[in-house]
């Protein structure tokens, strides 16, 4: 804060064309800056605010104890209480609370020791084998479930009523293929001569700041095009099509056409919310779908697919016909498995890991524990892991950054899993808040593990 002097008031108060000869008046002005930690900028614009609503008042002694009575004392009362509640408010986290119990916990051991057994604390000594550590300390242990116990994320945070209260826990859904008899147990020591190798090395993914959103909407609509016609010549060359029609030309004849599914609002994609985006060629327009005359579909937003159908008022076409996508080859290796060798046990999982009334990440404690239970070779987890669609982050409700959260929710499934020895594969989503969220995706840059969790 610069030094408030009599001149600088002056000067100030010159500007606003504000007489003032009496110096005692002006060394009234600078105390009271300096009590109110006020510039002089700032001090004669109050008084001129203050003067105006008085029709203006002339600036004498007189007049300044009063304004220093109805203006100044009142805005430092309102700093110091902002200030206290300020600090009231501030939400300490996890570890300083760690700190804080461990202290207190040493400063009672400590007093204990220099006292008598009459005298000394009249608390149960804590060491027996039903209470092995003291109720504060045991809910701070390092393991995974308390790493990642709500209260530490949001402070309104409760279980999950239903997903506690689930039925079908552990039931097989749907299966494929011949799995009778089939072990799904892994080995004794999963992981042991596992190779995993990325099909795309580093050097092709994205690693540099992209200035995502800041495409031009025409090179949007190019990108998008040329996704359109790469795939539908795909498409007409697999299923011997022979042209596309527009999509919205009236024909009163069966027609085929070819564009990308589009929802018609901003909500999740239904049978009555289906639109046919065609590629300029065909017209470029959007037409909505009547699916009702399809035996089974399958359709996401984005994918490009060709149907049959009639458009007899170039309004909506009714789809009697669906061609899928050609199914892309599979990727063979050069590295040989012997067949002695016992089969991989490869577990796959998918985000989010939270309910999504609550912000308690239990689906990945029980996941965590299905792994201990099967031990198999190869952990492929799916994101999101800080899902941008819950609730309570839409809503700011957590008080630590995203980062933290993903930080623990990793060391958590590293340090749940050790004792299996399985490889863990994190794959990002594009839900995931705290990563950047441009396709393709960059890896996950893994936190500072330390060189046995790395391993």
């Amino acid at each position: 804060m610069a030094l408030v002097t009599a001149e600088s008031l002056k000067s100030e108060l010159e500007m606003f064309d504000i007489p003032c000869q009496d110096d005692s008046v002006l060394d009234k002005m600078v105390e009271q800056c300096i009590c109110s930690r006020i510039q002089a900028d700032d001090m004669v614009l109050e008084w001129v605010a203050y003067s105006t609503t008085k029709n203006g008042l002339k600036l004498t002694m007189e007049a300044l104890e009063h304004f220093e009575h109805e203006v100044l004392n009142k805005k430092s009362k309102s700093k110091q209480s902002f200030r206290k509640e300020e600090t009231h408010n501030r939400t300490r986290d996890i570890h300083s609370l760690q700190d804080l119990i461990k202290a207190e916990e040493e400063e009672d051991n400590l007093l204990d020791s220099y006292s008598t057994p009459a005298k000394g604390s009249q608390k149960r000594a804590l060491t027996t084998p039903e209470h092995p550590h003291s109720k504060r300390s045991a809910a701070l242990l390092a393991s995974p479930g308390l790493l990642l116990s709500p209260a530490s994320f949001s402070p309104s945070a409760t279980p999950s009523q239903k997903y506690s209260q689930r039925g079908g826990k552990g039931e097989v859904v749907v299966t494929f293929g011949a799995v009778q008899g089939t072990r799904w147990v892994g080995r004794k020591a999963p992981g042991v001569g596992v190779q995993l190798e990325l099909l795309e090395g580093p050097e092709d993914s994205l690693h540099s700041s992209y200035k995502y959103m800041f495409q031009r909407l025409r090179d949007v609509r190019n990108v998008l095009t040329e996704k359109i016609e790469e795939l539908g010549e795909g498409l007409k060359s697999h299923f011997s099509i022979e042209e596309f029609s527009p999509v919205s030309l009236p024909a009163q004849d069966s027609i085929t056409v070819l564009g990308q599914v589009c929802c018609d609002s901003n909500g999740k994609l239904n049978a009555q919310s289906v639109l046919l985006e065609a590629g300029p060629e065909q017209g470029g327009q959007q037409v909505p779908i009547d699916l009702s005359e399809l035996k089974e579909y399958s359709l996401f937003p984005g994918q490009v697919v060709v149907m049959e159908g009639m458009n007899t008022t170039g309004r909506k076409l009714v789809a009697s016909k669906l061609y899928e996508g050609v199914p892309l080859p599979f990727y063979t290796s050069e590295i040989k498995m012997e067949t002695d060798d016992e089969p991989l046990n490869v577990l796959v999982a998918c985000g989010p890991y939270t309910p999504s009334d609550s912000l308690t990440f239990d689906p990945l404690l029980d996941l965590i524990n299905v792994i201990i239970r099967d031990r198999p070779d190869v952990c492929l987890l799916l994101g999101p892991f800080v899902d941008s669609k819950h609730e309570q982050i839409e809503k700011a409700q957590v008080t630590e950054t995203f980062e933290a959260i993903f930080t623990r929710c990793i060391e958590s499934i590293v340090d749940g899993t050790k004792s299996v020895g399985c490889r863990l594969v994190f794959v990002p989503s594009q839900r995931d808040i705290h990563h950047h969220f441009i396709y393709p995706q960059p890896p996950f840059t893994l936190p500072n593990l330390s060189k046995d969790q790395a391993q």
